[in-house]
């Protein structure tokens, strides 16, 4: 299983509306950047990831698994840009925040410190862990 980290302005996008979706899930559509697009290309069923309130909030609130794998983006007709369908799993017990995670010297490789505009990104096992364990959860 891989890990991953998916952002959304929860204006948008928030982790209510994600709950909300229940087990079906619902696309992660609207990716406009290849690096974005090709981690989801990379992405399996049952990978997890972290969900993450980007704007004012910055900080993972919740975990989502992977329920579609990649497939044409709903939201376009230009065949370039595909998505991955996730449903949320569990909250964290408490947030996680960015200004928290960039204290950590552990996670000071991760991409959403080194690459803060990326929207889906690689998460690796060390960094679930350390991140789960801040949250309150089980990695």
């Amino acid at each position: 299983m891989a890990f991953w980290l998916f952002k959304s302005e929860p204006s948008t996008w928030s982790w209510d509306d994600q709950v909300a979706k229940g087990e079906a899930g619902e696309e992660w559509d609207g990716v406009r950047n290849y690096q974005a697009r090709n981690n989801m290309r990379l992405m399996k069923l049952g990978d997890r990831g972290f969900f993450y309130h980007s704007q004012k909030e910055k900080a993972v609130v919740g975990i989502v698994e992977v329920c579609a794998e990649a497939h044409p983006d709903s939201t376009t007709d230009d065949g370039r840009w595909d998505c991955v369908d996730i449903r949320a799993v569990a909250p964290l017990t408490r947030p996680v925040s960015l200004a928290e995670v960039k204290q950590i010297p552990e996670l000071a490789e991760m991409a959403l410190v080194a690459n803060t505009r990326l929207s889906v990104q690689p998460v690796s096992d060390a960094e679930w862990a350390v991140i789960c364990n801040l949250g309150g959860v089980a990695p």
